[in-house]
């Protein structure tokens, strides 16, 4: 740490303990902290950037955490976003997780818009982030935000931006807002009404249940075997699922028993909002310990299925069972290829299979979903990681009309169909795969079996995806140096296999905009991926593999594993 960089932090650091805009309470963490150099250096010496999320961050005190000040400067630089187009009313819906201090912030953002004479929607309680995307464009909103950090874990908490087509805000319009939110220097520029005022003066409105019938009516709206679900079969079929502390509970089971599920089984551990996730070890549907409880439940009730979604309920996992009676974990992107065989097959079956039809996906996403869509003459699309991607291009197609959208997803548990809304919506994903797996029983077929029937006609194709956490300033500079020694140094040779083609994401390619990502493609089909998180202190490397056996697949993801993870450990280490 430089003299100066270390004078310019405390010099900030500072600025806070006398500031009389900051409270006495947020004065006494960092009065605890006065020793700490590093500490103080570690929140102060940035502010929290945007990533694929927007803010995500520790909470606590200082530039570099998620708090009131950090939480009411973004919304100030927000609402002169909005103000510069010249429009003379804007409103903004507001959503919040269960997370520590998510009513707070959400209510903090809330009375700053409302200080800027723009009008909030708020959400009484917890509400998912789907159903914040589909409110901004029911009620035909200016923006919107929600309060939440996903799965990470309980100590972050996060704010996420969205424009008026309901999506995340696409990295140009992130760019204005961030320098709108640069201009905004000190605190006493953030203007805040009063609850009161903004009551008074109708710019802070609560919304009521017609909004959760209304996003409720139009998710059910696609089921696509709604009638087979209402009879019999809905009195068979059994399904346990668990909230995982979070946003979905009521969501999730007002859908699956109106589309005709009658016997749901919540885990009650994990059914109430807790803000510490004490259950689990991470609220996250791809880590199978966090089912651990629905596993119990489910040989209790000897379920079918078992699905789980994260605490913003925009991802969905789900846990199957076999002819064996065995529960076999689905992973992200073989949920994600089940769904779209399910959703193509069914509408065309149906007679309403669009001839123009496209199924979005991700460039860290399996192909095996591609070739599945291309089967049935479809169209696939790739873009870049983050469903804001995904959901640009659904806006595109639904003014230009060249495309129809039938499918999205990401390998990392999210997918939606439908218009209704512009971000991955785990309640419509616990529908499909719900139903799906119901439908295929009627044919003597587990979700096991579907996939491996989809295994034998399209290729064994098996991902795998590791991560290493690398937190502080410190962290940054050893995720550069494995970025920067990949791209430097591309390798020749791979577990055996000659690098075929090395695809710089930074250099814009394949249309899409410039994004830290590289992509190595083997000449056996194989392909691996490094990706800065946008949203944790993480670089993640994405595996993927096609053989003609399970086996084969099984020892070429192996090997190339090994391979990789050992250079980027060894560049991890000789940077720290």
């Amino acid at each position: 740490m430089s003299i100066q960089a270390d004078q310019q932090w405390m010099e900030i650091y500072e600025q806070w303990l006398r500031d009389p805009h900051i409270d006495q309470d947020t004065k006494d963490e960092l009065q605890q902290i006065a020793d700490d150099k590093q500490e103080i250096a570690d929140r102060f010496y940035r502010e929290l950037q945007f990533g694929t999320g927007g803010l995500r961050g520790v909470i606590g005190a200082g530039t570099n955490r998620i708090n009131r000040y950090t939480v009411g400067k973004a919304t100030q630089g927000l609402a002169n976003w909005l103000l510069a187009s010249g429009n003379a009313s804007h409103s903004v819906v507001i959503a919040h997780d269960s997370r520590h201090y998510s009513p707070e912030f959400a209510l903090e953002a809330a009375l700053v818009l409302a200080g800027n004479g723009i009008k909030a929607y708020l959400f009484t309680s917890l509400r998912s982030t789907p159903q914040l995307s589909y409110s901004v464009r029911m009620l035909q909103a200016s923006a919107g935000i929600v309060i939440t950090a996903s799965h990470n874990p309980p100590e972050y908490n996060g704010y996420k931006a969205y424009g008026a087509d309901g999506g995340q805000l696409i990295p140009e319009q992130a760019e204005e807002v961030i320098a709108a939110i640069g201009q905004v220097a000190r605190f006493d520029a953030v203007r805040k009404s009063s609850k009161e005022e903004a009551l008074a003066a109708g710019l802070l409105v609560y919304l009521d249940e017609a909004a959760d019938d209304s996003y409720t009516d139009t998710v059910v709206a696609h089921s696509l075997n709604q009638e087979l679900l209402q009879g019999e079969l809905g009195e068979q079929f059994k399904v346990v699922f668990t909230p995982l502390h979070g946003a979905g509970y009521e969501a999730v089971t007002n859908v699956l028993q109106k589309a005709g599920f009658k016997h749901v089984h919540i885990v009650e551990e994990q059914r109430v909002p807790d803000s510490n996730f004490s259950t689990v070890k991470s609220p996250n549907p791809e880590e199978k310990e966090a089912f651990e409880l629905a596993l119990a439940l489910a040989k209790r009730e000897n379920a079918d299925i078992i699905i789980g979604t994260d605490p913003d309920a925009d991802r969905m996992g789900a846990i199957v069972k076999n002819k064996a009676g065995e529960y076999v974990t689905l992973n992200g992107n073989q949920s994600g290829a089940i769904m779209v065989y399910y959703v193509l097959q069914q509408l065309q079956q149906q007679g309403k299979l669009p001839d123009n039809g496209v199924v979005i996906k991700t460039i860290v996403t399996s192909e095996l979903g591609a070739v599945i869509a291309e089967s049935f003459g479809m169209a696939v699309e790739n873009t870049l990681t983050g469903f804001k991607y995904i959901g640009e291009k659904m806006s595109r197609y639904e003014t230009t009309g060249e495309r129809s959208f039938l499918f999205g997803y990401e390998e990392s548990y999210g997918y939606l169909t439908g218009q209704y809304a512009r971000d991955k919506d785990a309640v419509v994903a616990s529908l499909l795969i719900c139903e799906a797996a119901a439908y295929y029983s009627t044919q003597g077929k587990t979700l096991e079996d579907v996939l491996e029937e989809l295994y034998e006609r399209f290729g064994y194709y098996l991902e795998s995806q590791q991560s290493r956490t690398l937190k502080g300033m410190n962290g940054i500079k050893q995720i550069g140096a494995i970025m920067d020694d990949w791209r430097n140094d591309p390798p020749q040779m791979v577990a055996g296999q000659v690098v075929k083609q090395v695809l710089d994401y930074s250099r814009g390619i394949d249309g899409l905009r410039a994004e830290n990502v590289l992509k190595f493609i083997l000449a056996d089909g194989s392909w691996f991926c490094l990706r800065p998180s946008g949203t944790e202190p993480k670089i993640k490397v994405y595996f993927a593999v096609c053989a003609s056996s399970h086996d084969e697949a099984k020892q070429t993801m192996e090997s190339l594993q090994i391979e990789v993870m050992q250079r980027v450990d060894r560049i991890s280490e000789s940077a720290e």
